[in-house]
């Protein structure tokens, strides 16, 4: 699959899935709405994996994608939380922002080059999910952007160690990742808030989002390379704004419409790298 349609799909699904999620941890804890999710994320890519035949990857990927499931976790966590303390289009992008920056850096100082375009829709993908940000006053704001920032520095971690998977198997390298992520989740929730959900419904349809978003984002990877793939794949805030903009009926700016704007340009740019 073509890189930039593989980090556009999983801006998209992730977005979709970050909205949805949103909604469940406003109804549950979000350490309960992960215990749950991400179990049934594992039991899906296994099945899948079987299913299509794919080729188990070697030990080493296996262990990228549970050491990234590990440090996910408590991205998640803190990341279903900040959004929960609302708004979304304000948590979300300053997330995006920094789960970009993190894998970008990796990937630069590895050796990939982007080239005058390519740092050009860069800089396009950062200033609009910054513009994207910018909320003074707004109720919530300033309880749920900085969590929203650590989160996004633990992702572009989470991002990074599951991009150092080069095997075809990716389908079983997700599968550890949510694997870890689950054994470690599932107990401390049954113990801490129990695993009874409030909103059943939503935590069911969330996880589909998360699990498409990693499969999509480690394709753009292997066919575009960490900097370029995790670029694309942070312009999912856009989508969890626009989301909360038509559901929510949560207000957008002049400044933030041109952060969506110059964020879908410098995409444009990538694309044409």
């Amino acid at each position: 699959m073509n890189p930039v349609l593989s980090g556009l799909l999983s801006s998209l699904t992730y977005g979709i899935g970050d909205f949805l999620s949103g909604l469940a941890s406003r109804r549950d804890a979000p350490l309960r709405v992960v215990a749950l999710t991400h179990p049934l994320s594992a039991l899906s890519l296994l099945l899948l994996a079987a299913l299509l035949g794919q080729p188990v990857p070697p030990r080493t990927d296996l262990l990228w994608g549970a050491a990234s499931g590990l440090v996910g976790l408590a991205s998640v966590v803190a990341f279903y939380r900040a959004l929960a303390l609302g708004p979304m289009g304000a948590v979300s992008v300053g997330t995006g922002a920094m789960s970009a920056a993190v894998p970008v850096a990796f990937g630069v100082l590895g050796g990939e080059v982007l080239g005058p375009g390519g740092w050009l829709g860069a800089l396009g993908v950062l200033l609009g999910t910054a513009l994207l940000s910018l909320t003074p006053g707004e109720q919530g704001t300033r309880s749920g952007v900085p969590l929203g920032l650590l989160a996004g520095a633990g992702f572009g971690l989470f991002f990074t160690l599951l991009g150092q998977a080069h095997s075809p198997g990716v389908l079983w390298t997700l599968a550890a990742a949510r694997l870890a992520s689950s054994l470690v989740a599932a107990p401390l929730a049954a113990r801490l808030h129990g695993l009874r959900p409030n909103a059943p419904g939503l935590i069911l349809a969330s996880f589909p989002g998360d699990m498409l978003g990693n499969l999509f984002y480690l394709l753009a990877v292997q066919g575009g390379g960490l900097a370029v793939g995790a670029l694309l794949s942070s312009l999912y805030p856009a989508v969890t704004t626009l989301m909360a903009v038509l559901l929510l009926r949560e207000r957008l700016r002049p400044l933030q419409w041109a952060g969506v704007a110059v964020a879908l340009a410098g995409a444009a740019l990538l694309s044409q790298r």
